[in-house]
């Protein structure tokens, strides 16, 4: 493959160590079941469902347990069979407390009638799309956006591009590598799913160079399906959704647009191996792969765990730990989420669980900007990250929304390679949730 044949996006960094060595052979494991798990209400974006049982009530495998709440709100299903022990409390994976449902486990793991399959081939649009809604299907890259409604983009926009995110462009995550390359069709189908619901023909599955074998994996089925495999250059943040349109297709998004106004629609592989789940089988998404790893880890892996697993269980199916570790995050080291918890569920959208050692954890002392320029040259969306930090200090947050903040991926490129350790994810944040205070 020579270099013209690797796409790829202007700015950007590559992480010194990606970590991802420590899972990537390991294959996709089933985790055993529980005696308890506590399904978050918030596993969407937009509204919560509503709670359709209480404390007391018997559920099955598969089993609606809270339903959507308005169109951009997304379905809960039960992990497994068992009692509702009630709605309670639990650490949520942004620092506060949030209500979920909590099942005590029969140990059967018993599924009720699973919704009937669909010949995707032959049904209409809205058949489809009410199977995405019911089967609750969120972005399983991180965003949680309910998929029945980013398949249905508003008539103004004229959308003919389906991109899938193969990517996984953050360090240590291997979920996507191995769901790829061990379960290709899973994901291929539900590229093509998808792109019937979009009415498009140009279907394209980005993948990051480091993953060749499931590049090969997805390019023997390819083309049965319609779709093309495009080779990504392994460079951070090349999953991020308008890096991915860009690299792909030329196109950019424009300021303060969406993909759809690019003419594109991007889907995560996870979801799209979902909408098989839900379109060919009937089942709900009530469980997902998930990287477990970090140096500290004893057995680091790739495990399909069920919805509502708490974080601590979760480490032990990888054996626990070698040592104390520094810090615990949900996603990955560049645009995860420290924890404090680890009683923190397993969501829908948690795609890794990484533990650093303390020597990678220390909290660096913030100085005054030296105006290196890396930021500027680092910044995926070609903004000016120290100029930003500035303006965040000084409280210009006007200044800051005239230089494109909301623009900011928050992707950590900026951070990353800053010399003074400047905390601009933070600042970045600080001034999104300024200016969105004052517009209303």
């Amino acid at each position: 493959m020579s270099k013209k044949d690797i796409l790829t996006f202007d700015g950007g960094i590559h992480p010194v160590s990606d970590g991802k060595a420590l899972s990537c052979n390991a294959p996709i494991t089933a985790a055993p079941l529980l005696d308890k798990y506590r399904v978050l209400l918030s596993e969407n974006v937009g509204k919560l469902p509503k709670p359709v049982v209480k404390a007391g009530d018997l559920v099955k495998k598969y089993q609606l347990i809270a339903e959507a709440d308005g169109f951009v709100s997304a379905n809960l299903h039960s992990p497994t069979s068992g009692k509702v022990t009630g709605i309670v409390d639990v650490p949520g994976p942004m620092g506060t407390l949030i209500p979920a449902i909590e099942i005590e486990a029969d140990g059967q793991d018993e599924p009720c009638e699973p919704m009937p399959a669909i010949d995707w081939h032959k049904a209409d649009v809205k058949e489809l799309l009410k199977r995405t809604a019911d089967a609750g299907l969120v972005g399983m890259g991180g965003a949680a956006f309910p998929t029945h409604v980013k398949l249905s983009p508003p008539p103004d926009k004229t959308i003919d591009t389906l991109i899938l995110n193969g990517a996984e462009c953050e360090p240590y995550l291997t979920a996507d590598h191995r769901l790829m390359l061990e379960q290709p069709e899973r994901v291929l189908e539900g590229a093509a799913i998808s792109a019937k619901i979009l009415n498009v023909k140009n279907v394209y599955i980005g993948v990051e160079a480091n993953k060749i074998d499931a590049i090969e994996a997805l390019g023997r089925r390819a083309a049965e399906f319609g779709i093309k495999v495009a080779t990504l250059k392994v460079q951070y943040p090349q999953g991020s959704e308008k890096q991915l349109i860009m690299a792909i297709t030329g196109r950019k998004v424009p300021t303060g647009g969406l993909p759809m106004d690019a003419g594109c629609v991007v889907q995560n592989v996870g979801t799209a191996a979902a909408m098989t789940d839900a379109v060919c089988r009937g089942i709900p998404l009530v469980e997902r792969v998930t990287t477990i790893t970090g140096e500290v880890v004893k057995n680091p892996g790739n495990w399909l765990l069920k919805i509502g697993t708490p974080v601590i269980k979760a480490i032990e199916f990888a054996g626990g730990v070698t040592a104390e570790p520094g810090k615990l995050i949900l996603g990955g080291p560049m645009m995860g989420f420290a924890q404090k918890s680890f009683e923190v569920p397993v969501a829908k959208n948690t795609s890794g669980i990484l533990l650093l050692p303390v020597e990678l954890s220390m909290n660096y002392g913030s100085t005054g900007c030296i105006r290196c320029g890396r930021c500027v040259e680092g910044c995926p969306m070609n903004l000016i990250p120290c100029l930003l930090g500035n303006a965040v200090e000084a409280e210009r947050f006007d200044l800051a929304a005239q230089n494109h903040v909301m623009d900011c991926l928050e992707c950590g490129s900026c951070a990353y390679v800053c010399p003074a350790h400047r905390p601009l994810v933070q600042h970045m944040r600080r001034a999104k949730a300024e200016i969105r205070k004052r517009k209303k």
